[in-house]
Formats: C-alpha cells, structure tokens, sequence
C-alpha cells in the first residue's frame, strides 16, 4: 500500500480568506498537505518534515514592527517555499528585502508578464506578446509590496502597477509570488501550483480518492480490532460516509444511532433509514426524539443559544441510547478539522478567523469511549468522492448543504412544531420545483426560512393574516465568493403560489437577495 503521507506540504496560515483555497488546491493536485498558525511551534514544523512549505497571504501590512512573520525554522530546513501575497511580502523583509506601500494598491484582475525563465512560471501563460513575452491572466489583492530584492533572488513577474510581482532564489528554490495562484479567477493558478508541488518539491501524486480508502480502512482495523463501534448518524454527508467506510471494514461490529430530533427536511428521517438501514445493510436504531427537542428550544430565540442547544439535546439522547448497548468500546464521529479551522487559533492572537464552526461541546464524560475519527484529516469535498466510490447516492452526498441545526436556525424566533411543518412544507416545494425546472444544480445553497411575523395576504376570496416564508438561493465562483441566485421570475412567482396555496398558514413569500459579502452564511 502506498505511504499517502510519505510527501507532504505545510501552509502557515498568516489568515487570508482564501487560505483554505491553497490547501484545496494541493489535494486536488494528489498530495497531502496540512494547514496550521503561522506561529506553530519550530518542534511541530520539523517532526512534520515537509517536503515543501507555502507562506498564504494575510490582512497584516508587513511594515508594522508587530506583524506576523514566517518562523525562522522555516529557512533552516532547506526545503522548497512558495510565498503568496502577504507571503511574499514577509519573505522579503525576513531575508533582506524591503516592502512599502504601493503606489496603487490592486485588488482584482491583472496581466502580469513572467521574467527571466523561472523554474516556477517558464513556459506556462495565457497570451504572448507581440514582443515574444509571456503574459498571465492573475488575480491580485494587496496594498503593500515589495520595492527590494534579497540577495541572491531575482526577479520573475511584474505588472505595470506591480514592478516586482514575483521573485525567486533559484539555488534555495524559494519564490514570491505577489498574486493569488489558489483563486479561480488565476487562469494557471493550478498549473502554477502543481509546477512548484511536483516540480520543485519533486512531491509524487498518490493522495487520490483510491489511496485514501484503503489507507481509512487499514487504519480503522487496526485501531478497532474485533471490539464493536458505535456512531452517532445525523444523515449528514460527514456521518453518513463514516458509516459505510466503518461498515466495509468492520461489518456488523458497526451500530448507528440515528437522533431523528423533528428539525430534518420533509422524510429526511424516513429517507436516511432506507438508505443505510435497508440498502447498506448497517445496523441502525432510531431515537425518536422529536418532543423532547422541541420542549428544549420553547422560548428561545437566539440562533447560537439554539444551536447549542439542539446540541446538547442531541448528547443526552444519544448519551441515552448507547447505554443501552453493551460491550461497545469506540465512538466514531465524522470530524472534519480541516473544516474547522480558525486562524485566530493563532498563539498571537493576530491572525483574523477564517471560519467560525458551533463547537456544542463533547460527549458527557460517563461515555468511556476511545473515539475513531477516520475523516479527520479530509476536506468536504475529498468525504464526497469517497462516499461515492463506496456506493452512497450521488443525490445525498452532493444535496445543497443543510446545518446540524437544521430548521431549528432557519426558523427566526422562537421554535414550535407548528412552526417547523409550515416550514419543512415550504422547503421541500422550494426544493421540488428547483428540480423541477433544472435549477436545483445551478445554485450552491437553496433553502426556506420561517419568519415569525404575520402579514396580509389575499389568497382566493379571501383576506389572510399569517406568516410569512423568505426564500433563500446563492451561486459562488469559489467557496468564498457568493451572490444570490438570479433565479427566473416566473420560477419564483410559481414557487410562490405553491406555498400559499397549498399551506393554510402562510400569507406571503419573500426572496432574500442579500450577498456575500456581507450576508450570505458560509457553505461547502
């Protein structure tokens, strides 16, 4: 079996928001990488023995005495380093350059020209000149940059706004490059990156969905042996595929409590039974919980006090169905860290978040379990393709991304059951017609929200005072990027109709057309 961690890269986060963008993009080249502070500690970076490090960019401006910069360790271990942005900036001023503030900072689309044949960019463009030069299609983002070469690095890209837009120690294999290869909006931003991860570091490409698979199953059979397992299955696409990853390398030493908790989309409950109590053969048990949620969340209206509360709910149930159960020693859980990331995680303090995730809090501590994490090191979009490879539906693995929560966050108020079966009604004719009419692909993140205010409606002969149901769709470029959906006219107006005809207890459907930024919440 292949070491799928024999290369690796290391990117210190000095807290872009298109940080987790560099990491995303390594994997998907085929190498494993880890993306931790910038501060972490020297002892942590050298037993990580990277094969090459990238610097991210950052909100710091490196002139302020008190700005982040690269550990010193970085440069002693004679590795392979790309600096982006605020990387290329730190990189310059820790090795003798200089940086001020440019004249005119960019912030969006340039044309950059590559220089004197670098190892990094020879040969890879979008256009040539008319004078032979190659030219780059790049996405730029910066208010400072650097005015001073250190010794020994050369010059490699530049733009008119840009003199030094990147540079380069060929002999240490060390290069600045002042735009962002990780965006989407960077043309070659991939085959930049890949050119410096396979090139440069000379890193082989074995973290494939395959590799990953057999190395999960592997690591779990040896770490279970023939004690039984038990997993707390939400029907999410994290659980779900831990459970048949766990149910291929154990079998029936696999039980799954399902919390059904009333706060799931229209048979959601229903749909995740069949799915893996019926198709794949695991050995689930459901806990009806739906009154004791409910009784938990009356009165309470503040979103993050409801998230940890239907959290903690969730705990006590399930804390309540495992004791039922004899002889189990392991609790799996579909943790994924690399998801869960904050950069103000940061030992200064510094470093902006990128991300903020709901940390309910753990398992009570009479749960004496050893916990089997076996996603932990994956990205969302590396769960999917192993949930489709061992045989999960396309449909569940890639639906629009519903939270933990569930309805109990998108209704804005108090939650009554009343409340959540308008809403689950509304949200799956919204559902339904986006598939309907091909739409349902086309958006990132569709979903209906309960308001719970009342407002006047005619609806046939009649005046009606009742709630009102605000729909929400986004489409994205990249995950941090997003719009709201220009979803047809006609599609709404049908959509529309639907939900006021067919629920009694509505009067009015809005769209919400609020973007990101500022608005839009977060997705994978």
């Amino acid at each position: 079996m292949p070491n799928i961690h024999h290369h690796k890269i290391l990117i210190l986060d000095f807290g872009s928001q298109y940080t987790q963008l560099i990491a995303r993009r390594v994997r998907e080249i085929g190498v494993y990488c880890e993306l931790v502070p910038y501060d972490v500690s020297s002892h942590f970076i050298e037993n990580f023995d990277p094969s090459g490090i990238i610097l991210s960019g950052g909100p710091d401006s490196v002139n302020d005495k008190k700005s982040a910069r690269a550990p010193n360790i970085v440069f002693d271990l004679e590795v392979p380093i790309l600096g982006i942005c605020y990387g290329m900036q730190t990189m310059a001023v820790q090795l003798g350059g200089d940086a001020t503030s440019a004249e005119k900072a960019e912030f969006g689309f340039a044309k950059i020209r590559a220089r004197n044949h670098s190892k990094l960019l020879s040969g890879i463009n979008d256009e040539i000149n008319s004078d032979g030069h190659g030219l780059l299609d790049v996405w730029m983002s910066h208010g400072i940059e650097v005015t001073k070469l250190p010794p020994g690095f050369e010059l490699i890209a530049s733009s008119e706004n840009c003199p030094i837009a990147g540079f380069a120690n060929q002999k240490k294999h060390y290069y600045g490059l002042q735009f962002h290869p990780e965006v989407t909006h960077t043309k070659q931003g991939v085959n930049i990156l890949e050119r410096f991860i396979t090139n440069i570091c000379h890193c082989e490409k074995k973290w494939t969905t395959e590799n990953i698979i057999d190395d999960l199953l592997e690591k779990v059979k040896v770490q279970v042996g023939k004690q039984k397992v038990l997993l707390g299955l939400s029907g999410g696409v994290d659980s779900s595929v831990v459970a048949v990853l766990l149910q291929k390398a154990i079998g029936d030493q696999l039980t799954c409590v399902f919390v059904d908790n009333g706060l799931l989309r229209l048979n959601e409950g229903d749909e995740v039974m069949n799915t893996f109590s019926q198709n794949l053969g695991v050995k689930v048990i459901r806990a009806n919980a739906q009154q004791y949620f409910y009784d938990h969340l009356e009165n309470e209206s503040d979103p993050e006090l409801k998230r940890k509360i239907i959290g903690n709910a969730f705990i006590d149930i399930f804390n309540r169905e495992a004791k039922k159960l004899k002889d189990v020693n392991f609790l799996a859980q579909g943790t994924i860290y690399p998801d869960v990331i904050e950069s103000a995680g940061a030992a200064s303090g510094k470093a902006k978040v990128i991300k903020s995730h709901h940390n309910v809090g753990g398992l009570p501590e009479d749960l004496q379990f050893e916990l089997v994490e076996p996603l932990k090191e994956l990205f969302k979009d590396e769960v999917r393709e192993i949930g489709i490879k061992l045989g999960l539906p396309k449909q569940m693995l890639f639906r629009h991304p519903f939270p933990g929560p569930g309805l109990g966050v998108r209704i804005l108020g108090p939650v009554k059951e009343e409340f959540a079966e308008i809403l689950r009604r509304a949200d799956h004719i919204f559902m339904e017609e986006l598939k309907n009419f091909n739409l349902y692909d086309s958006v990132n993140q569709a979903f209906a929200v309960f308001l719970p205010v009342k407002s006047v409606g005619v609806t046939g002969d009649e005046r009606r005072y009742d709630y009102v149901i605000a729909l929400r769709a986004v489409e994205t470029i990249d995950f941090m990027t997003a719009r709201w959906a220009r979803l047809p006219y006609d599609f709404l107006d049908h959509v529309s109709n639907r939900i006021m005809s067919e629920i009694s207890r509505v009067s009015r459907v809005v769209y919400d057309i609020s973007g990101k930024p500022p608005s839009t919440i977060e997705w994978e």
